[in-house]
């Protein structure tokens, strides 16, 4: 079974041969080559996924020479190979009628399927050595499929821009695949991941090596999830192709999830790199929210969408729950890559048609106008969506998992689903409705079925991919903080929400509790989030600042 994992990188590396072979003789006809390598590669996926499930073996590791070159088959490999196939395959798709008018038309799928094979590579290497030719090969592939349209300016400036924050997360995944090696003398991942459990506590240089190795990897992962402040390269890669944008928010920039699960056995015995995944992920998660608030362009937009989403995947880990991380990539990666595709559409109409689309969603989300006023007592609006959303989230836990509450992680994420349930239901009830009364019973039903769903197959998803009862156990346990300061978090972060909900209350009724006195503030801060906080011109200042030294050196070198 394990030689079939072999086929899955190297289907779409065949398929890129034989479009650059063919390419002349088949003009446009290259992309359907393309596209039915590409219905094989995901059949080939899916046919390992079932086969790895029924059968029950176990996870198994092949290499074509000693403990390097190799493939790892375990549910992570497994589930990715699967999820990265499928989204190529519509991706390739897509693309077969979008690029037709778009210069380099074999190029582009050539470029396509070398990327897929890239990533696939990557989710199913078995070695540190084939891993970092992987995360090495995403980077380029990313930089030549982001410069497709070598007469846009600046799409080869933000790709190249991209190519150099790639490179940033790239040195500390080489340093820590030092480590490991020196610390563990094993490149395989099931030997390394067996001598860094028996010996945790292993040093090199004087250091503990599972936490340093855990500590760049996780800045690794900083670089490639477009965490705070290595961002700027995901919003402002927009002028790629709309597949790229598609296949870069909705696989690529998960790469960050993908690595910390593969260590996980590095991470479970690093707790204080899981605070600061944490901490990093929330900030992300905040500051990619706020400035996708204040964007008018709809893919720059989706850019800092998918930056807060990738935040809340890293928080995720940072609190334990690694296998809501992978379940969270998943389901973000098929909406985001259903917007972008979209968003292509809608871009083409627009130009076509100067029309505003006008439906009461449109008209509640883009314009801020409410429907016909509600019906319902405002406080009894706020009751229940204070109340209800809180009561579903606790009984659907503890069905699925009573000892799901003895958990620091999982109070954490409970408590966010409970804010981001009540913001639903707050916001999504004053929506245009005969009957409101019906409406809101529509909208608890469907967010209790959303939570009961998400629960029985996010608990499902996790005994899949980490089947080891303790080594879960272990993951929350290391990502744990003591009483004190978890209490005092919990707290603070319910002040900063409930003093939000009274910002936006208040906003909503064109009031304030202090009048004008905070006017300029305000302006102020919005000014600040809508230049994105200055920080991309904060990076073109030291870009020009390290180029005009370049040249002064130059000068005084007398270098030609």
């Amino acid at each position: 079974m394990i030689k079939l994992q072999w086929l899955i990188p190297l289907l779409p590396v065949l398929s890129a041969l034989l479009v650059h072979l063919l390419a002349g003789r088949l003009g446009r006809r290259v992309a359907q080559l393309s596209v039915g390598m590409g219905v094989i590669t995901f059949l080939v996926a899916l046919w390992q996924i079932v086969v790895f499930i029924t059968s029950d073996q176990g996870p198994s590791w092949m290499g074509i020479g000693g403990n390097w070159g190799s493939v790892y088959l375990d549910p992570l490999s497994a589930t990715m190979a699967l999820v990265v196939s499928g989204f190529s395959l519509i991706v390739h798709i897509y693309s077969v009628r979008y690029m037709a008018e778009e210069p380099g038309y074999a190029r582009f799928f050539m470029l396509l399927d070398l990327m897929t094979a890239s990533i696939l590579l990557f989710v199913t290497a078995g070695d540190l050595i084939t891993l970092l030719i992987a995360w090495h090969l995403v980077s380029v592939m990313m930089y030549f499929l982001l410069a497709q349209n070598t007469e846009s300016r600046p799409g080869e400036r933000y790709a190249f821009w991209t190519f150099l924050t790639y490179r940033i997360g790239d040195l500390p995944m080489v340093l820590a695949a030092v480590i490991l090696f020196q610390a563990y003398g094993a490149l395989d991942f099931p030997t390394l991941f067996d001598r860094l459990m028996a010996a945790p506590d292993t040093e090199v240089f004087g250091m503990p090596a599972a936490i340093i190795a855990a500590g760049l990897i996780a800045v690794s992962a900083f670089a490639k999830s477009a965490q705070f402040p290595l961002h700027t390269w995901l919003p402002y890669t927009m002028d790629g192709p709309t597949p790229v944008s598609a296949l870069m928010h909705a696989g690529i920039v998960n790469a960050g999830g993908i690595i910390i699960n593969r260590f996980a056995p590095a991470f479970v015995n690093a707790d204080g790199v899981l605070h600061l995944l944490f901490v990093v992920g929330l900030l992300t998660a905040v500051i990619g929210s706020v400035l996708m608030l204040t964007q008018n362009d709809i893919k720059k937009s989706l850019g800092y969408s998918t930056m807060g989403q990738m935040g809340f995947m890293i928080m995720e880990t940072g609190v334990g729950a690694f296998s809501l991380a992978v379940f969270h990539l998943i389901a973000h990666g098929m909406f985001k890559a259903t917007m972008f595709l979209s968003s292509g559409d809608l871009i083409g109409d627009a130009r076509r048609h100067d029309d505003v689309p006008q439906n009461p969603l449109y008209t509640f989300l883009v314009d801020r106008k409410t429907g016909k006023p509600t019906r319902l007592p405002w406080l009894a609006i706020g009751v229940v969506t204070l109340v209800v959303p809180l009561v579903i989230l606790l009984l659907a836990h503890w069905a699925v998992s009573p000892d799901f509450f003895q958990k620091q992680g999982a109070i954490v994420l409970l408590f966010f689903g409970w804010i981001t349930g009540v913001q639903v239901l707050f916001a999504t009830h004053r929506l245009d409705a005969t009957n409101p009364v019906r409406m809101m019973l529509m909208i608890l039903l469907s967010f209790a079925l959303i939570v009961i769903g998400y629960s029985i197959i996010g608990h499902t998803f996790e005994t899949f991919l980490y089947p080891d009862e303790a080594f879960r156990e272990a993951l929350y346990h290391a990502a744990g903080l003591d009483a004190v300061t978890f209490d005092g978090l919990v707290l603070l972060l319910g002040l900063v929400v409930l003093v939000g909900w009274i910002g936006s209350y208040l906003a909503s009724r064109e009031e304030s509790l202090f009048g004008n006195r905070f006017s300029e503030l305000r302006l102020t801060l919005y000014s600040l989030i809508s230049r994105e906080l200055y920080i991309a011109d904060l990076y073109e200042r030291l870009s020009q600042a390290l180029l005009e030294g370049s040249k002064r050196i130059n000068v005084w070198m007398r270098w030609r």
